[in-house]
């Protein structure tokens, strides 16, 4: 069990709550000095003490309130009301009510953890052709490779190691962590996150048979990704195979996603972990998907869909809602009873049929 004793948080210059609720669209009631109150790290109620922002949004855990000393706490109503009626509240501590402290506790989070400055130049390590276009205003770390025709917008951060291939694009505002590989003729636009080792525009999974074996198909395609999209680590989303593999605005993945070839995952959709997207995929927007769904080829998936973890979907889905697939866990030898009376479904299907004819 986790202790204060080991307890180690990642501290950032301290800002005041004014300073962090600047550009906060919601209703807040700020019970202390929003002005003098500073934090400079997030930490859990029960770990948190001076210079900690804390949140509370599950009201089993209100007993942590009692005995967090918190800078600040952001809570619901309700929960403020438990502390006053059971005065409990610290005088050290400043709370914030929310109608939604998951929200609030996120966008303190960006303001403390990922607004750091970007710093202008180009490190001498990078190689940076000649015909690229780099906007004054980015950082280009150390060994960035930068290739012919290459566009970098304004206040792009590239991380050490990242390759940018011939005219490729980068928006603005755009991070991109280490060892990223963006292909030739690909798009990342304005305000993204693309986190280390991941590669857009790599050949999709074209190869025709002959007698002779495979013969590849090139790829001529691109990866074409919106704006504020987030991309986890060494996630692989492959170039269309003659039309575009389109990532829409405000898609998240999770790390270590296959999208293949000419899918295109609609606005503002969401993929856990572990997930494979076979070529020619339709996602619709607003999706949320399960860590290690199989998403088969040439289908489409409606607007809205909830798709459970480890579901296979070997057929469109028309219809939003929640989908799963997942057989329960069972003892070994009773999945093995189990998965012999499967494999004859057919031939007791065809005996039942063959019943209800004699009757």
């Amino acid at each position: 069990m986790t202790s204060n004793m080991s307890f180690k948080p990642a501290t950032v210059p301290a800002l005041s709550l004014a300073e962090l609720f600047i550009s906060l669209a919601l209703p807040l009631t700020v019970h202390g000095d929003a002005s003098t109150t500073r934090v400079h790290h997030i930490a859990p109620l029960d770990l948190a003490g001076s210079g900690a922002f804390a949140f509370l949004s599950n009201a089993n855990l209100r007993e942590q309130l009692i005995s967090s000393r918190a800078s600040a706490v952001v809570l619901a109503q309700a929960d403020y009301d438990y502390l006053i009626d059971n005065k409990h509240s610290c005088a050290d501590t400043t709370y914030v009510v929310s109608e939604n402290p998951y929200v609030v506790y996120a966008h303190v989070a960006q303001q403390l953890y990922l607004n750091r400055p970007v710093i202008a130049g180009v490190h001498a390590s990078a190689v940076v052709d000649g015909s690229a276009c780099v906007d004054a205003s980015a950082q280009i770390d150390a060994r960035v490779v930068i290739a012919a025709g290459a566009q970098i917008g304004a206040r792009v951060r590239l991380c050490a190691g990242v390759v940018i291939g011939e005219d490729a694009r980068i928006g603005d505002d755009t991070t991109i962590h280490p060892n990223v590989t963006v292909y030739h003729a690909c798009e990342v636009g304005a305000r993204g996150i693309v986190h280390a080792g991941v590669v857009i525009g790599s050949d999709g999974f074209g190869f025709a048979p002959t007698p002779n074996g495979w013969q590849k198909i090139p790829q001529v395609g691109r990866v074409i990704i919106g704006d504020d999209v987030e991309i986890g680590a060494n996630t692989c989303i492959d170039r269309g195979a003659l039309s575009d593999t389109v990532i829409h605005n405000g898609v998240k993945l999770d790390n270590q996603i296959q999208i293949a070839h000419n899918c295109v995952v609609g606005a503002h959709t969401a993929i856990a972990s572990c997930v494979g997207i076979a070529g020619s995929a339709v996602i619709g927007a607003n999706c949320m998907i399960g860590g290690a769904a199989m998403i088969g080829g040439h289908l489409s998936i409606a607007d809205g869909t909830v798709i459970s973890a480890a579901t296979a979907v070997p057929s469109s889905i028309t219809e939003a809602g929640q989908y799963s697939g997942v057989f329960p866990p069972m003892p070994h030898r009773e999945w093995e009873r189990n998965a012999s009376l499967i494999r004859h479904l057919s031939d007791l299907r065809k005996r039942l049929r063959a019943l209800e004819k004699n009757k």
